[in-house]
């Protein structure tokens, strides 16, 4: 249990601040082992606006997530992975689909 004076030390709060949000799972989820492309994760995750998903991978980055590769092409070519530390996630994520297959 965290103490409320040390809620920015709390170990569950500081997950939450990476992986909270309502795409950030679902995003890691669908990239997985593989390396995708914008395009493949906007056709992957319909729902997903591109302005958030723009915003979610960015926030991913920039925690450690995901690896984000540009190439100097044109048309522009941006690819992800998940990091060694993102793939800490995978067995996570696996869990919660077990969870959520029960509500299907």
């Amino acid at each position: 249990m965290c103490d409320p004076i040390t809620t920015a030390q709390c170990p569950v709060k500081k997950a939450l601040d990476i992986i909270g949000g309502k795409w950030k799972l679902l995003i890691v989820y669908q990239i997985n082992n593989e390396t995708r492309r914008f395009g493949e994760l906007k056709r992957l995750i319909p729902e997903i606006s591109e302005k958030m998903l723009i915003q979610d991978l960015k926030a991913l980055v920039e925690m450690g997530v995901l690896d984000k590769k540009s190439y100097g092409e044109i048309p522009p070519r941006v690819e992800y992975t998940v990091t060694e530390k993102g793939k800490k996630l995978l067995p996570v994520i696996e869990h919660i689909k077990e969870f959520g297959m029960d509500y299907v």
